[in-house]
Formats: structure tokens, sequence, C-alpha cells
């Protein structure tokens, strides 16, 4: 049996407490900053309530493991920054949030120096972790990496046929030292951004074309065989199965985690050409109405070169 704290307790944090319970004898000792979280999850998987760091620190025993997943930037810094001052020696703290990989690097500087082992893991999976499991991109120094496997073999997903030789019988990879799993996971979310671009743009068409189409009806005969089939492509026939052919009822505003822009700054300072990802997270920004003055400015040019008409706003 091995023993985690885990601090966060949202839609991943959560999931991730109940499928460690639900499917291995691991001790989990759980904190975030609703008491009535706590609460519900502690009641519903069988895991230990902490009521404070102190407190769930205080519950595990040395040397200690403490995951994290709180959202990336302040929050996680500060979840490292109060761990460190609790935990000792020996001790390791895994971030499993959205954390920019070369604030992995710094934190594990960091901490070595109070003698602290730091894993970030890459987490992609979702709502849909709990029951199908977690793919994890990991990072960080081989030993600590073996004490935590334990855990990561319970959240991933059994290994395809096609991935054992590679992977073995573990649904998770470990990549490098600190900063490697998040890097990974960086650029799995610039890839996932142009996918979902591609897919969304080709049943746009569907949309405006001269067929009557069923948009599921397409999304679910591409999983068949298919060159596109994807878990993306059967997250779209579930989406117009929920909201419609037109998908009508939500709004196009889209936003973006950050990971897409940190794969495209890397991109650019390794000089590796990325246009698809790049316009991919550009769509992203018009989505929110942040186009609107290119637009008019657009406008504007092709009355004053060509005397094209222009169409009036409601407020001009």
């Amino acid at each position: 049996m091995t023993q985690i704290g885990f601090v966060g307790l949202g839609r991943m944090g959560g999931n991730m407490v109940a499928r460690i319970k639900r499917d291995s004898d691991h001790d989990v000792v759980a904190f975030d900053r609703d008491p009535e979280t706590v609460q519900r999850i502690a009641e519903a998987n069988g895991a230990g309530g902490a009521s404070s760091l102190e407190d769930l620190v205080g519950r595990l025993d040395a040397p200690r493991m403490v995951w994290i997943m709180v959202p990336a930037g302040g929050p996680t810094q500060g979840a490292v920054d109060a761990l460190a001052e609790l935990l000792d020696a020996g001790d390791m703290i895994i971030d499993g949030g959205n954390s920019k990989w070369t604030d992995d690097r710094e934190r594990a500087v960091v901490l070595s120096q109070a003698g602290i082992d730091y894993v970030d893991v890459g987490v992609s999976g979702g709502v849909w972790g709990l029951e199908v499991g977690y793919c994890m991109m990991v990072g960080g120094p081989d030993d600590a990496v073996g004490r935590l496997a334990p855990i990561l073999d319970v959240l991933a997903p059994a290994t395809s046929e096609a991935s054992r030789g590679v992977l073995g019988d573990r649904g998770w990879g470990h990549f490098g030292p600190s900063g490697a799993g998040h890097y990974v996971k960086m650029v799995h979310n610039g890839v996932e951004y142009g996918l979902m671009q591609a897919y969304a743009e080709g049943f746009d068409l569907f949309d405006k074309c001269d067929f009557e189409l069923d948009n599921a009806k397409i999304a679910h005969l591409w999983n068949q065989g298919s060159v596109v089939r994807s878990w993306l492509c059967e997250l779209a026939a579930l989406a117009f199965e929920q909201e419609g052919n037109d998908l009508h009822g939500l709004s196009g505003y889209t936003a973006d985690s950050g990971e897409g822009r940190w794969t495209i700054e890397d991109a650019m300072a390794k000089d590796v050409p990325t246009p698809v990802i790049t316009a991919s997270l550009h769509a992203r920004f018009y989505s929110r109405g942040n186009g609107d003055f290119t637009h008019r400015m657009l406008a504007a040019l092709r009355a004053q070169f060509g005397g094209h008409a222009t169409k009036k706003s409601a407020d001009g």
C-alpha cells in the first residue's frame, strides 16, 4: 500500500482521488480550501479528510508524497511554497496541474536544496479520466518517479496492445528530469488546438453546405475505420447529440489554457514552424471578439482604395 496526500479536489483532483480509492488499497489524505468539498470527497470515497495543509502533512508517514492539483501559476506556486515549509528532506511534491515547464525546473532546483523531490505530471483526460484513466506525462528524478509509480499505475488506463512494447504494462510515461512532463503536455495541448480547429472548420462547412447533413451521424461514421477517427471525433458526436446539429445554444467564445501560447513561444525560440497551432490559437482570439478592430480596418481600407460599400455599426 502507498500513501499520498492530495491538495485540490476540483473536477480533476476529486476524480483522481475517487479513482485511486475505488481501484486500489492505497491510502489518500485529501485537502481543499473548501471544507465542504473535503467532507464530500472523504465520505464518498473513503479518503482521509484534512482541515489544513499542516493537518495533511501531519497525517502522512515519512517519506511523504503530496500531489498538488490546483490552477497553474500563483495558486500552484503558493501551494508549493507552503508545503516546502512543512515537508522534510526525502519528501516529494508532485504538480499535476498545467504549470509551465520552466517553472518546474526552477522549483526543482529550489526544493532540492531542502532535499525535497519535485515531480511534474502533465495530465490529459479531463472529467472522463475517472472511468477511462488519465494520460500522464511525467518528469522528475528516477527514484522519486519510482516511488510514485504505484499511484500512476492506478490512475493510468490500461496500455494498448500496440503501445505495450514501448510503455510496458504502464499507461504512463517518464520522459526525463523535472519539467520534461509538462513540456510534453504543453506540446500535446498545442497539437490538440490544431486538431480541434480542423474538426471545427470541417463541420462549419457541413453547416453551410447545400445538403441537410446530420453532423452527429458524420462524426459517428468517421470513427468507423476512418483515418480521422479519434476521441475528439467521438466527443464531437456527443456534442451534436446533446446540443443539436447546429450547436445553436452555445456561444462561440473559446478560451485557452495558455499552453498553446507556450508551445508557440518555444517553437519560435527554436525556429520550428508551427502554422497550424499558431492559426488555431489566433482563431480562439477571434472567437472572443478580439479581431473586431481588424475587421473594421479591413472594411475601411476596401472602401478607400476601391470604393467598396461598407456596413455601419449599430452606434455609427
